[in-house]
């Protein structure tokens, strides 16, 4: 848990910083292959490394320690205010409305996507549970080659090893509200 909240925190810092993960390693002295494994989760940085990191930004690595032992057992979310976590050339933007929360069981997504985007070529596959409520537009959410036409105020609830994908079929934005169960590592993958 510790080290994907400094993972985490460490990407959110470096995007915020407009720096590729190259730019980062050279201005800190950290190699990108580790830079990418910490932001990943997969593995714990030492405090030099850390140290390290936190003063390419001008930080204190308190930033992120800090962070790492609380975690927060309550995230309140102002309409618009999401932890943006996704893009794909201005079509597809994911939201985290959960970001934050200490040990989630489930993470809640909200979707922006735009006319003609889909989930990409082949099937998605993996464990646990899905639940999508169309807020906006229109959706086809396919599962198992069977076709749900979501409309807003529809849902559909499915088990995510269900080979599943989908396409905005609205001539104008959809959005979508996700819940997924096991909480995703969302630097890896998204609904």
């Amino acid at each position: 848990m510790v080290r994907e909240l400094i993972g985490k925190k460490l990407k959110k810092m470096r995007l915020k910083n407009d720096m590729t993960i190259e730019i980062l390693a050279h201005k800190s002295q950290v190699s990108s292959n580790m830079i990418s494994r910490i932001e990943r989760g997969l593995t714990t940085p030492s405090v030099e490394i850390l140290m390290k990191l936190a003063g390419a930004f001008g930080m204190s690595i308190s930033y992120f320690v800090e962070e790492a032992e609380k975690g927060s057992t309550v995230v309140y979310t102002r309409a618009g205010e999401g932890e943006p976590i996704f893009f794909f050339q201005d079509k597809h933007q994911i939201i985290s409305l959960t970001q934050g929360l200490r040990d989630p069981g489930f993470t809640v997504f909200y979707d922006t996507i735009e006319p003609g985007c889909d989930s990409g070529e082949g099937n998605m596959v993996h464990v646990g549970e899905e639940f999508a409520l169309v807020v906006q537009g229109s959706l086809d959410l396919i599962i198992e080659e069977h076709c749900y036409h979501l409309q807003p105020g529809d849902s559909v609830c499915f088990k995510a090893n269900l080979p599943h994908r989908w396409v905005n079929t609205s001539s104008g934005q959809t959005r979508v509200l996700w819940v997924v169960s096991p909480a995703p590592d969302v630097a890896q993958q998204h609904a």
